[in-house]
Order: structure tokens, then sequence, then C-alpha cells
């Protein structure tokens, strides 16, 4: 595909942007794992740049400016779950401000707004955002962010984020767009007007399924020392040797994300011609709706494929315990090929309601498309659909 050509250098800075061995007195070309707590001051209240290791750590230091150049952004932070850095962003926020959140979004962010965020006396409205002129209409007076994800958990909508930058960047509200299922490598919010970019980095980002973390990045001065305070003071950090791990993955993530492209594409298009299948939502597929949007405001696409099959729940326990190279497991992103029911598992949390109306059905099954042989992945997903639905 021409026309989505990979960010210029991106493997050079996954690479090489936070590593410098001249940090090091040792000179090391791979950043050490910095696991002390605290660090000696020339004087009381004069130190080197390290007073105590939730303030800042040098290994954190590493992995947060990589972060910033993959995002083209001007800061990084860390956290230690993508739920702390959610909830860090909402922080920002008092008592009495209005949010709007795109209604489709994942189940942990769903259940966060409704259920704790709403509790700090801050409003927030749920808001179809694929059409922009749906969270012009939402704004308020007291406005002071809106959430998108895009594409979206796990429905794969799309938001134009360009399109919302145009409506909010004027009025001053904070745009944060939750960049997980596309990875720094395929999608850069920040070029499009928002003002922060978020990341699981349990997922695409460190992409080996053995680190809990998430990630903002940011070009605003402004954002960056609210967030380096709430991320001090709230104290949601992570390990070292988490930073670690994570900024190990990231030196292969522009390399991984080319192979789930290749067979994320492959699975989609298999399942689109299977008799057994309903729907598929990729956005790599001419049939997705907003496959036009997905060509110029991405650069590629993920593992990340959506499909209703022609049964019901019962079918879909089947299917899922039929799988053999794929996974029945929660998450996404790692190089393992994953498998879930959405309805029961990752967005059990969501009223029934709201997931009827956002299409989360029981014949909905999210996959994570690893970087197994293409071959294998196509053949499994077949056996399973014809063992667990009757033709």
């Amino acid at each position: 595909m021409e026309h989505l050509k990979p960010f210029p250098h991106f493997g050079t800075d996954a690479l090489h942007a936070g590593q410098e061995p001249e940090k090091w007195k040792s000179r090391a070309v791979i950043p050490p794992i910095s696991l002390s707590t605290t660090f000696k001051q020339y004087a009381a209240g004069e130190h080197a740049g390290f007073e105590y290791s939730r303030s800042g750590n040098p290994t954190r230091n590493c992995l947060e400016e990589c972060i910033a150049a993959l995002e083209n952004g001007k800061h990084g932070l860390v956290f230690s779950s993508g739920l702390a850095a959610t909830y860090n962003c909402v922080l920002m926020l008092k008592k009495g401000d209005h949010m709007i959140s795109m209604d489709d979004v994942y189940g942990g962010t769903n259940r966060m707004f409704r259920r704790i965020v709403s509790q700090h006396g801050i409003d927030i409205d749920f808001v179809d955002c694929t059409n922009a002129e749906n969270v012009a209409a939402a704004l308020r007076p007291n406005t002071k962010m809106v959430w998108i994800e895009t594409p979206t958990n796990p429905t794969m909508k799309l938001v134009d984020i360009r399109a919302i930058a145009d409506i909010v960047n004027s009025k001053k509200i904070t745009l944060v767009v939750d960049n997980t299922f596309m990875s720094s490598y395929f999608q850069r919010p920040l070029d499009h007007g928002a003002d922060i970019v978020m990341h699981s980095m349990t997922k695409y980002m460190n992409g080996h399924s053995d680190v809990v973390m998430g990630c903002v990045a940011t070009s605003s001065n402004e954002i960056e020392e609210k967030l380096r305070f709430l991320q001090n003071a709230a104290g949601s950090v992570p390990s070292p040797f988490d930073c670690f791990l994570v900024n190990r993955g990231l030196k292969t993530l522009h390399v991984r994300m080319k192979e789930h492209m290749k067979n994320g594409l492959a699975v989609a298009k298999f399942l689109e011609k299977h008799p057994l299948v309903e729907k598929v939502r990729h956005p790599g597929l001419a049939s997705h709706p907003q496959h036009e949007l997905a060509k110029r405001q991405m650069r590629g696409f993920s593992g990340m494929i959506t499909f209703w099959h022609t049964g019901g729940l019962e079918e879909s326990q089947k299917f899922l315990k039929a799988i053999k190279v794929f996974t029945l497991a929660e998450s996404l992103g790692g190089f393992e090929s994953l498998a879930e029911l959405p309805s029961v598992m990752t967005h059990a949390s969501v009223l029934p309601e709201d997931r009827a109306k956002l299409g989360i059905t029981d014949n909905m099954i999210r996959l994570s498309v690893g970087l197994e042989d293409e071959e294998d992945l196509v053949g499994d997903l077949d056996q399973a659909l014809t063992a667990a639905i009757a033709k």
C-alpha cells in the first residue's frame, strides 16, 4: 500500500532516542536498571537530578524520552498501568468541569469514567465521536476535556482526530487520544492536533505480554508540568525493571508492527469471505465504513480485528474452546495471537443496554493477531468456526 508510508526515522528513534551511552559513567550501550529508591545529595535540597525514585528515575527517564520521540512530542511520562495514565489525565480536571468521552471505549475506561470520575463532581457525556458534529453539539461552557479512542475497542470505529481538534483547540479544551490499538508506529495523534496521546504500554508498545504500564506524550509544556506533578504526587509510577523491559520492547516495535499488519490483513480478508462470518471490522479492509479516513489518518494497520459470526453465545463459547493457535485471553498487542468475547470479558462492566447500543453482542469476537505463521492462524480460525457452528 503505497499510500501508507512509515514515519521517517522511526526505527532509528526507537533504537536511540533517550539511550545515549554518554548518560552513564560506564558508557553502557544498553541503559542500566537503576533500582535505587533514593539518591545521595550534594547538600540538603541540592541533588544531581534525582532524589527519590517516585519523583524521577534514570531508567524511567530513558523510556520517557524514547516515547516522546516516537510520538513526535516534547514530553513523555509513564505510569503503572494504562488506567493509571488515564486517571492522571482526568485528575487535571476539577469539580464542576465537564468532559466528553467517545461512547465506545475500552470497558475499563468506561467503568472508571462512570463509577469513579463521575463521583468527583465531573460531568461526563458519552458521545458518538465518529461524527464531529456530535462533539460540537455536546460542548458546554465548562467542557475541559474530550477523550477519544481510534480505532475504538472493540467495534473498530474510527474518529477523525483533526476534525475534533479543529472544534476544540480554539476553546482551550484538552483533546486526549487513546492510541493503544495503533501504536506510535501506525498513528501519531499529536500530528493531527491532539494535546495528549495515551497508550496502554501493556499492549503493542511493549509487545511481549510481560509488563503492565501506561504512558502519555504531549508537546505542551503546561500539560507536562501538570502531569509531572500528578505522576509524583499521586504516585502511580512503574518500577525501573518494568521500564527497562518496555524500553527493550520498543526497540523492535517497527519490526513487529509490520508483521502484525501483514497477518492482520490476511486474517481479516479470510474472515470476510468465510460463510460462517456475518461481518468483519478492520480499518485496512475496503469494506470498513471509514476506510478512507483510515488511509488518511494512519500509516498502516495493526493486528486488531473484530468479527461477528453467524451463531450466538453458545457458538462463541464453542469457538473459543476450539481454537488452538489463538489463545483465549484478555489483553492484546503481544507477539502471540489472542481471542476474546468482549460481551462477557473486557466489556462485561459496560451496562447491558449500552453494549446493545454499541453492537457488542454475544456473537462478536475480538482478535489480536500475533506473529505466528499466516497459514496456521487462518487454519485455526477456519477449524474453530467449523467446529462451533453447524452449517
